[in-house]
């Protein structure tokens, strides 16, 4: 007997249709659906905190976000570095291609179109990735690069923004790392977790900056950074090892853009300020006194923001995402063994939330001695059930 059909559904369904089409009718059982019930079917969601590794990486991922058709981009973490600084990762086990050409990451330090320390990613809704390059961590214990921001057309591949910070915004030994950018406004917000931390805020349009500092609310808490059970320490100015105390590095907006959110890694607090009151050019002291306390966090590393207001926040110590709701409880989204030092949260489409997975407490900056991570490093997805903003 021959059976043909214009069938695109699933296994399951595909081979009872199969059956019932090629087999003799039985009065026992009743007829298989027509196709058109079968095509029409929705597809069953992921359950929420459901895991996918995206990508094992022999490089290690700094931050990754992705793009709202599916691309994955990320940073290579100046604290291990590789062949790249960033690159674009492609199907397949440890398959990435430097982005956006091999001239802009060639060696460190060896040219002004060079990005030195790629850190922060971030894509907006133009589809412009969004890096900053703080200029820490050179190879050879090379002096730091002056730090700037790049955005980069994903489609084109050519630059189309450059902030060259000068010393007053962007003082060189300063760690400009997570960022928030705010397409429609024209804003980018960098988080400073340097000696001095600091919030950079970015016009866009104009080509200006300015930096907000000297705020309680951005200095790091007296909470120890706790991964594997070991409590990690990390050089001071002096060289010597001493509990890290990372202040301000997780920042986020809301999606409508008007309310900027932060905290320090070394904290578990979370803290809000309206993001026009940078817009706006307010004083320090308007700014300082609109600052006001969003919830609790975990201590975390990174932070991601969903369409209806919910916050995703790396748990260091856990090995965990957590979820800080908009009504203020903070509850675990997953928990994984695999989640060694999950550095950043970017959404995806749908409601895919994704990772970067890098064991940075075993790099030898917070070992003191030898590199003790151990590949591969880790893209890795998550299923929030929620209305996400891809690249945010």
């Amino acid at each position: 007997m021959k059976c043909s059909a214009k069938i695109t559904f699933t296994v399951l369904s595909a081979t009872a249709l199969i059956v019932g089409a090629c087999s003799p009718k039985s009065t026992s059982e009743p007829p298989a659906p027509p196709i058109s019930a079968v095509e029409n079917q929705t597809p069953t969601p992921p359950r929420i905190g459901q895991v996918e590794i995206v990508a094992e990486l022999e490089i290690t991922p700094g931050n990754v976000t992705a793009s709202k058709d599916g691309r994955i981009f990320a940073s290579v973490h100046g604290m291990r570095r590789g062949p790249a600084q960033l690159i674009e990762i492609k199907p397949g086990k440890d398959n990435w291609e430097p982005f956006p050409n091999q001239e802009w990451n060639a060696a460190p330090g060896s040219g002004p179109n060079v990005l030195n320390s790629a850190h922060g990613v971030a894509i907006d809704s133009q589809d412009r990735l969004w890096v900053t390059d703080h200029g820490n961590w050179m190879p050879n214990q090379a002096k730091p690069a002056q730090p700037k921001l790049v955005a980069f057309d994903i489609h084109t591949r050519q630059a189309v923004f450059r902030m060259d910070f000068p010393e007053e915004i962007g003082p060189r030994g300063g760690i400009m790392q997570d960022l928030a950018v705010d397409a429609e406004r024209g804003f980018v917000y960098i988080a400073d977790c340097g000696p001095t931390p600091a919030i950079v805020v970015v016009d866009i349009q104009q080509k200006t900056a300015r930096r907000f500092t000297g705020h309680v609310s951005l200095q790091a808490e007296d909470v120890d950074l706790v991964v594997e059970g070991q409590t990690l320490k990390f050089p001071d100015a002096k060289g010597e090892m001493q509990k890290a105390r990372v202040p301000i590095n997780p920042i986020t907006l809301s999606a409508d853009g008007e309310t900027l959110y932060y905290g320090a890694m070394n904290g578990e607090t979370l803290f809000s300020v309206p993001a026009r009151l940078f817009r706006e050019g307010a004083s320090r002291e308007q700014i300082s006194q609109a600052i006001q306390v969003a919830g609790k966090k975990p201590v975390s590393d990174g932070i991601s923001t969903d369409a209806e207001g919910n916050h995703f926040i790396t748990n260091l110590r856990e090995n965990a995402i957590d979820r800080l709701s908009n009504d203020g409880k903070l509850t675990r989204l997953v928990q994984d063994d695999r989640f060694l030092f999950p550095d950043n949260v970017r959404f995806g489409a749908d409601s895919w939330l994704y990772v970067a997975v890098n064991q940075l407490h075993r790099s030898s900056i917070f070992t003191g001695n030898t590199d003790e991570g151990r590949p591969p490093y880790l893209i890795a997805r998550v299923w929030t059930g929620t209305k996400g903003q891809p690249g945010r």
